[in-house]
């Protein structure tokens, strides 16, 4: 089996180290790297400073990757470093790329014409973009900052910062053959999403198929109530690849609900859209998320009627439909008023699903009959299909919420697999 390239990242801006901006960026190339068969090391976040840049980026040259990927720092102020730093770096005069330059200039005229100011300001900015390393090869921006291929012996791949366009211009980079060496043939996977199991479990299970061998590599990772296993493995290891992935499916059964990267509000949203079945969400603690995440999947408006979120109790009465005399014997957060709000959410919208939820967020407000982190999920259906779930979940107020809405999702899946409410 050959071997695999090697790869880092860079990420530079001080508003990530400040907490002000999150990185999306590395995640991308993470992804995209593995797919190709490309191997991430490290990845390195550094602020705007020269010499904070300067040396992470000599620290990974001297490491010998075979690839180097930075973000950000492409920008036409005189803090936007990059180009200039990985040009000396490598022993490179900056020069004027005049394409690029004739490119950029009829970027930012556009821009001008349109914010009413004169163009004049921003040619010098303009003209700073267009200033590569000498030998480098240029790729065109998605904004207005170019992405360059600086080659060597260890190849450098100079990106935007702004998320979408370093995806639009590392989408470039991909297909350059100055990557072609470095990028191998694509790894093969087997995604495994298994719901309500033990990230715990499944690593024993795993190790007890005997772990990674003959060529595979396995991630396991816990989130959102799910343990996402991929298993990858090179054609000349899919014998070994393949016996693992079916060793876990074997182990695990039923809780392995899905076997490709469709999250759970997309398979969701998918099998209603094709039993053309409607739903709606009441919620309360979740206070939107689950008809977020619904919302979020392509082609939801065709399923998606609405959403209540009725936090307050006279709310659950006059807009959902709530019984006052049952939110008063078992009290907002209770199973009976979870069901209430299912129920009540489907009538309200005339639609064929409706999901209620109710719970303790915290980190206050609990009680030792009801404590933080307490929810009660109700998902109802046609034909009085009914699915409930009571759980205590750990952690902080954004991760009750977020596992409330996950395992309301998965009420749903469950409900969408009962042959009670097939047509």
């Amino acid at each position: 089996m050959s071997r695999r390239r090697t790869a880092a990242v860079l990420v530079t801006g001080s508003e990530i180290l400040l907490g002000r901006t999150q990185d999306r960026n590395s995640g991308t190339l993470a992804r995209s790297l593995d797919a190709h068969g490309v191997r991430l090391e490290r990845v390195v976040a550094v602020d705007d400073r020269e010499e904070h840049l300067r040396a992470a980026l000599d620290g990974l040259l001297a490491d010998g990757y075979d690839l180097i990927c930075t973000s950000g720092g492409l920008g036409p102020t005189h803090d936007d470093r990059t180009v200039a730093i990985v040009a000396d770096a490598t022993g490179r005069e900056l020069v004027l790329d005049e394409p690029v330059l004739a490119e950029i200039t009829e970027i930012v005229t556009g821009y001008a014409a349109q914010r009413g100011v004169p163009v004049e300001r921003l040619l010098p900015g303009a003209r700073k973009q267009a200033m590569v390393p000498a030998g480098a090869h240029v790729l065109s921006p998605s904004g207005t900052a170019p992405g360059v291929i600086v080659p060597g012996a260890t190849t450098i791949v100079v990106l935007p910062g702004p998320p979408t366009e370093l995806a639009d211009v590392w989408g470039r980079a991909l297909a350059h053959p100055a990557l072609a060496e470095i990028l191998g043939a694509q790894l093969e996977r087997r995604i495994l999403r298994i719901w309500s199991t033990p990230e715990s479990t499944v690593a024993r299970a795993f190790d007890q198929l005997g772990g990674d061998d003959h060529g595979t590599e396995t991630s396991i990772c816990a989130t959102r109530l799910e343990v996402e296993v991929v298993v990858r493995f090179p054609a000349d290891a899919r014998e070994a690849g393949n016996r693992l992935a079916d060793g876990l499916v074997a182990e695990f059964g039923d809780a392995v609900y899905a076997q490709d990267d469709r999250p759970v509000e997309q398979r969701v949203v998918e099998t209603l859209i094709e039993r053309e079945l409607t739903i709606g969400t009441a919620e309360s603690c979740t206070a939107g998320m689950i008809a977020a995440r619904l919302g979020s999947v392509a082609g939801a408006s065709a399923t998606l009627r609405g959403g209540i979120v009725a936090y307050a109790n006279d709310v659950k009465t006059t807009e959902v439909g709530v019984p006052a005399a049952l939110i008063a014997e078992h009290g907002a957060v209770s199973a009976e008023v979870a069901v209430a709000l299912a129920e009540g959410v489907r009538a309200r919208l005339g639609c064929d699903i409706g999901i209620g939820v109710t719970g303790v967020a915290g980190p206050s407000g609990g009680s030792e009959a009801k404590p933080v982190g307490l929810v009660h999920v109700a998902v109802v259906g046609p034909k009085g299909a009914v699915e409930t779930l009571e759980r205590r979940f750990p952690g902080d107020r954004e991760a009750v919420r977020t596992n409330s809405a996950t395992a309301a999702l998965h009420l749903v899946r469950l409900l969408l697999a009962d042959d009670a409410i097939r047509a």
